[in-house]
């Protein structure tokens, strides 16, 4: 079975083939596969807390207080952090805090500014 990209629009990734074209059934986005600039490559896709995607270099702010494994002190909610860079895996927000140092973050746990 031919594995179909994800809508270059929204994200979602039931996209469906009719000829030529792709469609996909959330956002009503229409593309071909050939003016599909991510075609053949997986692309990172890593939404915040409300839903809104992010990508890298953009600021994010904590909206939970969390616990630093390893510390004694925590990350305490509104804690802003700038120049974010999106990983695979759990923990899909590597950055540099302030006052903390290099961090791995959840999405769930920020929202774009």
């Amino acid at each position: 079975m031919q594995q179909l990209p994800n809508c270059p629009k929204c994200g979602s990734g039931f996209t469906w083939q009719d000829g030529e074209r792709l469609s996909c059934p959330e956002c009503g986005n229409e593309w071909s596969a050939q003016d599909d600039p991510a075609a053949g490559e997986e692309s990172l896709i890593v939404r915040d807390a409300n839903g809104n995607l992010l990508a890298d270099g953009d600021a994010v702010t904590v909206i939970k207080d969390l616990k630093v494994k390893g510390s004694s002190s925590t990350l305490k909610i509104g804690t802003k952090v700038k120049s974010i860079r999106l990983v695979a895996g759990d923990h899909n927000i590597d950055c540099k805090i302030d006052g903390f140092g290099p961090m791995k973050l959840k999405s769930e746990f920020v929202k774009k500014s």
